[in-house]
């Protein structure tokens, strides 16, 4: 299994993950759990979990390497929706070592 992660920062890290988990969740299986501040999304070809910590959201996906383009799209497009008042940039790093893909709202 191939593995990416991305440090959201945002100063509303519980309500984009809700949202995330929640838009997400009419196509695949999701759960967030207020009170823990963490969730997850269970895709057909792999796992994304969400962490609400102090100032950022912090995403993390297992899939074959295959998929891992495609799902750090879906999840940080979406997020990045969400978040246009925020102006949140989601910057993927593979567990390679390697950057992943990047999301960014377009500037007004």
């Amino acid at each position: 299994m191939a593995r990416s992660e991305a440090r959201v920062l945002t100063d509303r890290p519980h309500r984009h993950a809700k949202q995330l988990a929640a838009h997400l969740g009419r196509r695949a299986e999701s759960t967030w759990d207020e009170e823990k501040g963490e969730g997850s999304i269970t895709f057909p070809q792999g796992t994304g979990t969400l962490t609400a910590t102090e100032g950022a959201l912090l995403l993390t996906l297992e899939t074959d390497a295959e998929h891992l383009d495609r799902l750090e799209d879906v999840m940080g497009r979406h997020l990045v929706r969400f978040g246009t008042r925020d102006e949140l940039v989601v910057e993927w790093r593979r567990d390679t070592g390697e950057a992943g893909s990047t999301q960014r709202g377009e500037p007004a």
